[in-house]
């Protein structure tokens, strides 16, 4: 661990996202709650923003880093938000939480999965829904795009990760298997490789149809993260 604690949630923090800039860091929390960090120091940057009464599950800033996307409480709904914590529009149309979230490369859209088992694209500026994605029979639990945004991959309560082709909204290639609940996936800065962790312990490096290498970690993963300079970060 380098240097101290950072306190400030008053109870677990479910999710956390670097700014664009890496000049900040956001939390979501089970008391509610929205906090900014200064990496540097630890401390709060701004007042935390109250979303509403539930837990975080998500938060992301956008590419640009002028505003961000949260999800909580059982209502389904998906707010963004402006850096300065104010709430420019909340979206609604999942049937239940949202725990998954992430943008399209031009801030343009929003992609959200969720417990009622489906992923859903969003046009961020006024929260249209234009595509509805089924297939999971389980809480949709990470999402990522390929570099050139053809694909989305998604992460499953129900064991699998699947890839849809976002040209026609189909599933493609085959279904991906874990052993367990798949909690987090990411895709490699080149577009080759997929990297997926869950409860099983295990570590998957998929190239998209075909396994890779499998690997083993003693205890569950729970979130995973590419970077350009590693190839994947597992916490």
């Amino acid at each position: 661990m380098i240097g101290e604690p950072w306190v400030g949630h008053d109870v677990a923090v479910r999710c956390l996202d670097w700014s664009p800039n890496v000049l900040e860091i956001a939390s979501g929390s089970e008391d509610g709650t929205i906090r900014r960090w200064n990496p540097d120091t630890g401390r709060q940057i701004a007042p935390p923003i109250k979303t509403s009464p539930g837990w975080v599950y998500a938060v992301k800033y956008s590419p640009q880093g002028d505003k961000f996307i949260s999800s909580g409480d059982l209502d389904g709904a998906i707010c963004v938000w402006s850096r300065d914590g104010k709430l420019l529009i909340k979206i609604k149309g999942h049937d239940s939480a949202v725990v998954s979230l992430c943008w399209s490369k031009d801030g343009a859209h929003i992609f959200s999965g969720s417990f009622d088992r489906t992923i859903r694209k969003w046009r961020a500026i006024d929260g249209k829904e234009l595509v509805v994605l089924r297939g999971h029979t389980n809480a949709v639990r990470s999402l990522c795009l390929t570099p050139n945004e053809r694909y989305i991959v998604s992460a499953s309560n129900d064991y699998s990760i699947r890839i849809w082709d976002l040209t026609t909204n189909q599933a493609v290639g085959d279904v991906l298997w874990h052993d367990e609940q798949v909690l987090a996936v990411a895709m490699s800065p080149d577009g080759k490789y997929i990297v997926s962790g869950g409860l099983d312990k295990k570590i998957y490096v998929w190239n998209l149809e075909v396994v890779l290498d499998r690997h083993q970690v003693g205890v569950p993963c729970t979130s995973v993260f590419s970077y350009p300079f590693l190839m994947v970060l597992v916490v």
